[in-house]
């Protein structure tokens, strides 16, 4: 099933901010958004449930060192997140 990519702003602006330090990965995460958008659960993107404070969403790997925080609806993913491990996973 394809769902639909929900990007708010504050997701756009980091995830612009990224792509202006390191060109090469645009494409990279279109690719990622795209996967995200056909199958959440794909083993490439090691999509794995989260707990604590982001109990009921998910994470996947953009890259080594970057992740994505998001949640999932029978129709849509909405991205919440990007950054690395550090970054997404911050305690107040």
């Amino acid at each position: 099933m394809i769902r639909k990519i929900q990007y708010p702003k504050s997701f756009s602006k980091k995830a612009l901010k990224l792509i202006e330090k390191n060109p090469a990965l645009k494409e990279l995460l279109r690719n990622v958004f795209h996967t995200l958008q056909r199958d959440a659960f794909d083993p490439s993107l090691k999509t794995h449930t989260l707990s604590g404070k982001l109990k009921g969403r998910y994470s996947c790997y953009f890259n080594n060192e970057i992740r994505v925080i998001f949640k999932i609806t029978d129709y849509s993913v909405s991205l919440l997140d990007i950054g690395t491990h550090d970054e997404v996973y911050k305690t107040p």
